[in-house]
């Protein structure tokens, strides 16, 4: 197979090259046909290969929580992205050979692939193997004719075409697998823009949706006649005022033993002078305006830093606040700091660089942060870790992994 895919990679590379502006209009739609074609064979193949290193569990082996988490990493993907590909391989194994011989000759896409692989599964469900098998040649004949999102609409009447005395049971059946889909399918993102800021993005299954309609709702009503924010202002607004009314009950989940609170990072002479310019312990930067506000609110936690970012003293709140080093961890960690992690800090544990059971110290040169499956991992793993020359974590990998054993870091967490 290595040999088939280098042979392919050279054509493909060779046809990128090509000046298709020498192309007559029919060879070019040919052309375009072909490509199609060859990008949905090529998708089959790569599933493949997602069911295998599955299956044979390389991706804990090297360390990740989960194939997709691997996935990410190694091809540089959403975790969203990677996830659907683990499933979609998995759904193309354990589905009809027709639905992959389809794929791999082309005919169809690879989300037409799963449109049949859900509707063919409800089919079953419903009607049993043999109608089931029925459905999967209309499905992927029509599959040749509508688009992913019209084909599941046609697929939820299918059995009126295929077994027309099982239609009604299906129908009931198609909706209950709609709501499996929509928990399945149910994801929230958010992605750190080059400037500092947030893109949240996602998909919310109905509770959830009505939840937060309820809940944003009265909050984005305009304030008066002067109001000159949009409404996409006003819902982001009143998004912020949910977050501040949650974190004043009291009751969210504490992390890592500690309440939840927002930390604002500065420089220690800016603190000295006066409040500047600073940032969130997640990494976001903050205006010198914004600083001198949330100072205002008892809430906050200075944090405060020496000139090379080191962490020198962690202020308190007016009450009592406890875990000092746990908050330097998360400003110099900012998550999980094993490479390939995106886990953030509420999800982590400390770790002791040199175990505190072999007499190490409870300080922020010895301690790292850690998820609680790299935290098993490295504790009955053959990963080591230890702080580089600038005072951040680095991991060796075993020699079975790395022969030269080069120290790796998480770059998710990078600060900018």
């Amino acid at each position: 197979m290595i040999d088939e895919l280098a042979q392919a990679r050279g054509a493909v590379a060779a046809a990128a090259v090509a000046p298709v502006w020498a192309l007559a209009e029919h060879d070019l739609v040919a052309a375009l046909d072909d490509a199609h074609r060859l990008e949905q064979q090529l998708a089959a193949v790569k599933l493949a290969l997602v069911r295998e290193l599955d299956g044979r569990g390389t991706a804990r082996a090297q360390g990740a929580s989960s194939t997709a988490v691997w996935l990410r990493d190694r091809l540089r993907l959403t975790v969203p992205a990677a996830r659907r590909l683990v499933e979609s391989a998995a759904a193309l194994d354990a589905g009809a050979p027709e639905v992959r011989r389809a794929l791999t000759d082309g005919d169809v896409s690879l989300e037409h692939a799963r449109v049949i692989a859900d509707t063919v599964d409800t089919v079953r469900a419903a009607a049993g193997a043999e109608v089931a098998s029925r459905a999967v040649g209309v499905l992927v004949d029509w599959a040749g004719q509508f688009d992913p999102s019209l084909l599941r609409k046609l697929g939820t009447r299918i059995l009126d075409h295929v077994a027309p005395e099982a239609a009604d049971a299906a129908a009931k059946a198609a909706l209950d697998a709609e709501a499996r889909r929509a928990t399945r399918d149910r994801h929230l993102t958010l992605s750190e823009l080059t400037d500092g800021r947030l893109r949240l993005s996602g998909t919310l299954d109905a509770e959830t949706a009505g939840l937060l309609r309820t809940a944003i709702d009265p909050l984005t009503a305009p304030c008066g006649q002067d109001d000159q924010r949009s409404p996409g202002q006003r819902r982001h607004d009143a998004l912020g005022d949910l977050c501040r009314l949650a974190l004043r009950t009291g009751q969210l989940p504490e992390h890592g033993g500690e309440p939840t609170q927002l930390v604002v990072t500065t420089s220690f002479d800016r603190l000295v002078e006066q409040l500047g310019a600073g940032a969130l312990d997640s990494g976001l930067g903050l205006t010198a305006e914004t600083v001198r506000r949330l100072a205002c609110d008892a809430a906050i936690l200075p944090a405060v830093l020496g000139s090379a970012g080191q962490t020198l003293d962690v202020g308190r709140q007016r009450r009592l606040v406890t875990g000092p080093l746990r908050r330097a961890l998360v400003l110099r960690d900012r998550g999980c700091a094993f490479p390939g992690c995106d886990r953030p800090p509420r999800w982590c544990d400390a770790h002791h660089i040199h175990h505190w059971a072999d007499g190490g110290d409870t300080r922020l040169t010895n301690s790292v942060l850690l998820c609680g499956h790299h935290h098993r991992h490295l504790h009955h793993g053959e990963w080591t870790v230890r702080l580089g020359g600038d005072g951040h974590p680095e991991f060796v990998p075993p020699a079975w992994l790395d022969p030269d054993q080069l120290p790796r870091r998480n770059q998710y967490h990078r600060r900018t």
